[in-house]
């Protein structure tokens, strides 16, 4: 049987319709990011385990992290869902300063917690990594699984090739991180897939006073907000 091209033509401008409704949906999302963030404070971006209890030590130790961070003038924004996102939300929302969630919709998991002053919903990855790098002055890398680790990713090659501004990376965890970096170590940098210097992106701390003292040393000279320069750098983000 001849396929009928006429109505081959119908289901192609049916999808494409529906792909171009879509253009608006991930409009809407930056625009509502950026008017909501662009006037917090210097923050604080903490990625880690959605699965994590409140009896776990690194949720205790999240928890920690966020209130020191938001009694030293930090926004904290995570992920607003449950585990370690929670812990650094309810952390934050134990100090003076703001306390941020870019919420996901996911199919089977994802609720918000309760511990947010601006709350964000994104039905795009994409659109909500932006908004963790766009308005961070430092990373926080708590213990996580995939999407900890694609964060991670993310932000290393971002700092990496360039496209936005250099700022501190910090995993939080020496004994959960080690032998990720020991196989950075032996594998990328001997077969040549990043520099030696790309080992300098990051740093590993184990409490919260080593994270406000990388913060301190890291902004001594220069202040947390992105210089002229630097937001022409991130404007191709």
């Amino acid at each position: 049987m001849r396929k009928d091209p006429r109505h081959l033509s119908t289901i192609k401008d049916s999808e494409m319709a529906h792909e171009s409704w879509k253009v608006f949906q991930v409009m809407a999302e930056f625009v509502e990011g950026y008017e909501r963030l662009v006037h917090i404070p210097p923050s604080v971006s903490i990625f880690g385990s959605a699965r994590l209890k409140p009896d776990n030590p690194w949720y205790k130790l999240t928890f920690e992290i966020a209130k020191t961070l938001s009694e030293h003038g930090y926004t904290v924004v995570t992920g607003g869902g449950p585990g370690l996102m929670e812990a650094a939300n309810k952390g934050a929302k134990e100090g003076p300063s703001l306390s941020v969630g870019l919420n996901i919709v996911l199919p089977h998991e994802e609720v918000m917690n309760d511990y947010q002053d601006i709350s964000l919903r994104f039905r795009h990855f994409f659109t909500r990594k932006v908004m963790f790098v766009k308005y961070a002055s430092a990373y926080v890398v708590m213990p996580g699984g995939f999407g900890t680790l694609d964060e991670l990713a993310e932000i290393l090659a971002l700092v990496q090739t360039g496209k936005t501004r250099r700022i501190p990376i910090i995993l939080v965890g020496e004994s959960y991180w080690r032998d990720l970096i020991g196989w950075f170590k032996s594998q990328l940098v001997p077969n040549d897939t990043i520099n030696p210097d790309d080992l300098n992106l990051y740093k590993v701390v184990d409490t919260s006073e080593e994270i406000i003292h990388e913060l301190h040393e890291f902004y001594r000279d220069r202040s947390p907000k992105p210089s002229a320069k630097e937001k022409e750098i991130m404007s191709g983000l």
